[in-house]
């Protein structure tokens, strides 16, 4: 595609300033339209199809005590159109993508500007300033006000020391009274199938944005500020005790985040935007040849407890031998070593029974690569000597857990933790997480996220259940990659799912787990389960050890947030198709007309007859289908469905 730039120019006067008090800007196809007022204060409003869905709402941000939003002159206006692709380092959706939008940079006196960029799928816009030395930001009003009583998806949190693994409320707006506040990404509902989805990108050296009350309907970002004390209690809970009266300290010439509204006329946009990884830096790693996606065996959900095995199964070497064979037998390019493999006060003590270097070995010879799990306060402790012993042992990646902040000082390090870690070309999988806001984009060894209340939840709790399954695509799946955790084996229906910590099961089917390894994207995607486990159901490792994490090209063919979704997903040449449901059966007609013309085989796994009452039950079958067909799938409750479709002549 060609990389194609227009640009324009309004130019103050040499004598005064620009007079105008709004400046709009318009999608590439017209529907969306922003209009900045800039008077006494500087508001923005955005409208869909010439209906107005965001009132005319506050930005300001105070830096050195000077608000830049108050009584602001306008110098220059410079718009510009940009349409390009990006080739994604690890593509999560598709192998390329259509880069277009139209950008206004409102240049005012005094050194500082506000831009704005809007895409058909949403807007966006931040701050730049151009002073010389560093300043302090003292503080920043973001605010997003609706004209209605809309319902939002509202994560709500009780303090800023959070893993951000949040059930999403649906609230009416009126509903958050002035104690409450929320995480970010968040969905609210504006009617008619509509969606406006708040969040942030490219969030560097700077704290990351909250969400509370403003004004009868609307919302207004909160920040964390600048940490001057911090308390350890244990290894892995730091939480700050002492903040400064400011957000951040930092460059005076710099960019800061996107504020960024993804704007949908249906569900199924929220599946296929990218409008974060956008919208975010790009690549700063010279060379990424070395970065490879791929499944991970995972121990810490199933507490090692394989068996059938003549030896003692725990955290010691035999049993990480064990999931090196299972992994290698199935292709899966890595396996974890999550808690348990050092001593917790000392990342460079490896626990007793542990030969991290036979491990190492013994994966290089049957081609599986060991992911090392550490608190990042033990890293941080000793960074460069435990980075460097890692890459002299033959570590490919490190999950880095229990951050629970995001204030500055954690920001950065989650970008220290990625540069030093691609010196020494180490994946990187951050657990204890703030949402994505882009950095897997500049830094692409970040190859996923937590920051979701995921499957390990089941091990103490009732959540996530079906419908969070089914709400988590749509809102926190939309910011970056994102490590749920799939791939229960033992499943339970809402009747007969007991919580047992050490022998875990999912709430609702076999199938649902399976289908989420195509709904779910991370590109670094667990299995879960016990390997034993695995062993038992070779009907569902075909399909496990076939489903790729990352993805060419991606379809929606049915989606509504908290009741169901369908999709299609292509890498190289087939298709790889899944749905889930929430608590309700139901039927849905996939239409196969993402296919080019010709005969394929479809392989098939669906729940099975029984499968409401045994969440295990599943069934097999194969048909021969066209781009002309149209099937018909049916699924229990908290059901899902999978399949396989290639080319006859290809299987």
């Amino acid at each position: 595609m060609k990389n194609i730039v227009a640009m324009t120019m309004l130019l103050s006067l040499c004598s005064g300033f620009l007079t105008a008090e709004s400046y709009i800007i318009k999608s590439p196809d017209e529907k969306l339209s922003v209009t900045v007022e800039v008077k006494d204060d500087i508001t923005f409003s955005v409208s869909l199809n010439n209906e107005t869905i965001l009132e005319p709402s506050g930005i300001n941000m105070v830096i050195d005590g000077k608000n830049l939003g108050k009584s602001p002159k306008v110098q220059k206006v410079i718009r510009k159109t940009v349409l390009n692709s990006i080739s994604p380092v690890v593509p999560r959706k598709y192998k390329e993508l259509v880069n277009h939008y139209h950008e206004m940079s409102i240049q005012f006196r005094g050194n500082y500007s506000l831009v704005f960029r809007v895409y058909d799928e949403g807007v966006a816009y931040r701050w730049e300033t151009r002073f010389k030395k560093s300043v302090k930001v003292n503080s920043e009003l973001a605010a997003f006000v609706f004209n209605s009583d809309h319902k939002i998806w509202f994560p709500e949190e009780e303090s800023m020391f959070s893993h951000q693994e949040r059930e999403y409320k649906y609230i009416p707006l009126s509903g958050i009274d002035e104690n409450m506040f929320c995480s970010t990404a968040t969905l609210v509902d504006i009617g008619d199938n509509r969606k406006v989805f708040i969040s942030e990108a490219e969030l560097y050296d700077y704290p990351g944005m909250y969400l509370r009350k403003y004004n009868e309907y609307g919302l207004q970002g909160i920040f964390p500020h600048f940490p001057l004390k911090t308390e350890q209690k244990n290894d892995r809970d730091i939480p700050v005790v002492e903040y400064a009266d400011f957000l951040a300290e930092t460059s005076g010439n710099r960019s800061f985040p996107w504020r960024v509204l993804l704007i949908t006329e249906n569900d199924a946009q929220l599946i296929e935007s990218e409008i974060i990884y956008k919208l975010s830096d790009s690549v700063k790693l010279d060379d990424v040849s070395w970065i490879k996606p791929g499944k991970v065996a995972w121990d810490w959900w199933n507490a090692n407890n394989i068996y059938g095995v003549d030896f003692r199964a725990g955290i010691n070497t035999e049993t990480y031998k064990y999931y090196i064979d299972f992994a290698s037998g199935y292709g899966i390019p890595y396996i974890i070593l999550d808690e348990g493999w050092y001593n917790l006060e000392n990342i460079l003590s490896v626990a007793d029974g542990m030969d991290v270097e036979e491990l190492v070995r013994y994966g290089q010879e049957k081609n599986v690569g060991i992911i090392l799990w550490t608190t990042w306060k033990a890293l941080d402790d000793q960074l460069e000597e435990a980075l460097n012993q890692f890459e002299k042992w033959g570590i490919k990646g490190i999950k880095v857990d229990f951050m629970q902040r995001d204030d500055q000082w954690m920001v950065n390090y989650y970008y220290k933790i990625a540069r030093e870690a691609a010196k020494r070309k180490l994946l990187v999988d951050f657990h204890g997480a703030y949402k994505p806001t882009g950095m897997h984009r500049a830094y692409p060894n970040v190859i996923s996220y937590e920051g979701v209340k995921g499957l390990e939840n089941n091990k103490w709790s009732m959540l996530p259940s079906p419908e969070h399954n089914l709400i988590i695509p749509f809102i926190r799946m939309v910011t970056g990659p994102m490590d749920y955790t799939p791939g229960a084996m033992i499943n339970g229906t809402k009747e007969n799912f007991r919580i047992v910590f050490d022998q875990p099961m999912s709430l609702g089917t076999r199938c649902h787990q399976l289908a989420l390894y195509v709904v779910f994207e991370s590109p670094l995607q667990m299995l879960a389960d016990n390997p034993s486990n695995y062993y038992r159901e070779p009907e569902c490792m075909e399909f496990l050890k076939e489903v790729p994490t990352t993805w060419d090209d991606t379809k929606v063919l049915h989606a509504k947030i908290s009741e169901y979704i369908a999709i299609a997903r292509k890498h190289g040449d087939r298709w790889f198709m899944g749905a889930l449901t929430n608590w309700d059966s139901r039927s849905l007609e996939l239409k196969l007309d993402f296919l080019e013309p010709g005969e394929y085989e479809i392989e098939i796994w669906k729940d099975g007859i029984n499968a409401d009452r045994y969440g295990a039950d599943f069934a097999q079958m194969k048909q021969t289908v066209t781009n002309k067909s149209v099937i018909t799938i049916n699924m229990a409750p908290g059901g899902g469905w999978v399949a396989i479709v290639s080319r006859k002549g290809d299987i």
